[in-house]
């Protein structure tokens, strides 16, 4: 029986187009029924459906946009990378055939990566609410400037004072995001199927302020302290955004919800660190040097 499947389509991203109609070309040979979702920039209005499998079809931005779409839905996603570096969109161009009938055979698991649930409250109504599955950041609006947070962890037994940040920012990272920009702010690089969270506070003031693991399970209340002068701005997985004020509240849990993502293999993630991050002890060599040469 064919599968139902939709195609989230960054068409910024050279090959992206012309890919689609292939995927859809083979899967509609094979009695599958697809929808191809395709947007330049900042996409609007994504398809309602019950699918079976959805691609993605860009880079790492566009399995993020994918996976806060169809992760309520328990939709896999196949990540096809058509950039450059592609952490979490792992999959050739010319691999996701041979990956595709792994998965329909049952031959490859799907990978499960923590999300975080993020609610915004302000004169005790909730403004904003929304999953991520690479972080939250938490900075100043506009020109850099240091802004105070004040952290606190919620348990069944109530709420414990973590401390007051003074930083540029605070970063909150899933296991997925901590390759991102936790990672280049000096956080600690998880596994992507753990269930814990990074805090990272970006350039703090008191260098005794280090980045910090906890469980995903553990909620965090982050507050903009009522003296705070300067804007905030609430940054979800780099794509959403939402303008804090002063007294505002904003949760963070663990979410329902995971991301599942369709890998061949599962030690793919870490050849990919070893060769994105030069861990291979091979010389790096510099392509502005070679060029000269």
């Amino acid at each position: 029986m064919g599968k139902k499947a939709v195609l989230f389509v960054n068409t910024r991203k050279k090959n992206a187009a012309d890919l689609a109609e292939q995927i859809r070309s083979e899967l509609e040979k094979r009695g599958s029924s697809v929808v191809i979702y395709s947007f330049a920039g900042e996409p609007e209005n994504p398809p309602d459906g019950k699918w079976d499998i959805a691609f993605s079809l860009g880079g790492d931005g566009t399995v993020l946009y994918t996976a806060r779409c169809l992760a309520p839905l328990g939709v896999p996603i196949l990540p096809v990378n058509m950039g450059s570096l592609g952490f979490i969109a792992e999959v050739d161009r010319d691999d996701w055939l041979s990956v595709y009938e792994q998965w329909e055979k049952g031959k490859i698991s799907v990978s499960k990566r923590c999300m975080l649930e993020i609610s915004v409250q302000r004169d005790s109504k909730i403004i904003m609410k929304n999953i991520c599955l690479n972080d939250t950041v938490i900075s100043a609006d506009g020109i850099s400037k240091l802004i105070k947070l004040d952290v606190c962890i919620n348990s069944g037994a109530g709420s414990t004072a973590l401390g007051s940040y003074r930083c540029d920012g605070l970063i909150i990272a899933t296991p997925t995001g901590s390759t991102a920009y936790s990672m280049a702010a000096g956080g600690p690089i998880l596994d992507p199927e753990m269930e814990a969270v990074v805090l990272n506070p970006i350039c703090p003031f008191a260098l005794s302020n280090r980045p910090f693991v906890l469980p995903s399970r553990q909620p965090l209340v982050i507050t903009v302290p009522q003296q705070q002068r300067s804007g905030v701005l609430l940054t979800v997985d780099g794509q959403d955004t939402c303008n804090l004020q002063s007294a505002d509240k904003i949760y963070i849990q663990q979410a329902a919800q995971s991301a599942l993502l369709v890998y061949a293999d599962r030690h793919a993630y870490y050849s990919a660190l070893r060769s994105k991050l030069f861990w291979s002890g091979d010389t790096w060599e510099n392509p502005l040097e070679s060029a000269n040469a």
